[in-house]
């Protein structure tokens, strides 16, 4: 039996730690899945560690829209999963054809750091605007070099979303730097309750998912910050609901 059963079976004895923080004594990892909500399951690749990394079909498939909802790209951002979560575990949806991808990141996730197990920052993996980068910003070897990142590109290619919203921490604010559709970013902002900003990362924004997606795809891609530590009632009924709407969802 391939090794990635094994490694799943054991990554999901740990739970998330009520606060959403990390403890180097109690891994975290995403649970359930398993409710009406859920219209389909599909694991869409492995990271480094052989996680599977999971995708959810929530809604409608014959939605007018297909969205795309992405969270812990990067592992140390302990609450960018929750709303997605609340989504999937909660009541069922209709109104849109939604995917939700909690846990980008599962070996970054298990061990509470912000990038891959080969030392990676998936979001300057990218293969639009790529640069070599080191440090905190760990571009990888070549784009498209980590299997996390290859994976989120292959579901995206088949899906073909008509947008897509990666949620990020701890900027609070949507970014609208280089927003591809203005009235989707405002859209977003509103329902979210998130201003509009830009998020120049300190000029290494370079080889993003977002870049990527709004240079290669038809659809239109934005970045979503999150508070550093936003409230529990924010990530399970702000958030949560206003990405919905958003999105001309409803439950």
């Amino acid at each position: 039996m391939h090794t990635r059963r094994v490694t799943w079976a054991v990554a999901t004895g740990f739970a998330v730690l009520a606060a959403g923080l990390y403890s180097p004594a109690a891994p975290a990892a995403e649970t359930r899945g398993d409710g009406p909500t859920v219209i389909e399951r599909r694991v869409i690749g492995y990271s480094v560690r052989d996680r599977p990394i999971r995708a959810y079909r929530l809604g409608e498939r014959d939605a007018r829209w297909t969205v795309v909802a992405i969270g812990a790209m990067h592992g140390d951002e302990r609450k960018s999963n929750r709303p997605l979560e609340h989504l999937r575990d909660h009541q069922p949806v209709s109104g849109v054809n939604l995917w939700v991808v909690p846990i980008l990141n599962p070996d970054g996730w298990h061990r509470g750091i912000r990038k891959n197990a080969r030392g990676v920052d998936l979001n300057r993996n990218f293969p639009v605007k790529w640069r070599d980068l080191d440090g905190p910003y760990e571009s990888g070897p070549r784009p498209k070099s980590e299997p996390e990142t290859r994976a989120i590109m292959r579901f995206l290619g088949n899906v073909r979303p008509d947008r897509m919203i990666s949620l990020h921490q701890p900027l609070f604010k949507v970014d609208a730097k280089s927003s591809k559709n203005p009235r989707f970013s405002r859209r977003v902002a509103r329902n979210m309750r998130i201003p509009i900003g830009n998020v120049d990362c300190g000029g290494v924004c370079h080889g993003t998912m977002t870049q990527w997606f709004n240079k290669r795809t038809r659809g239109a891609s934005i970045t979503v910050e999150l508070a550093a530590h936003p409230s529990e009632h924010y990530v399970t009924k702000v958030g949560p609901n206003g990405l919905l709407r958003a999105v001309y969802g409803e439950r």
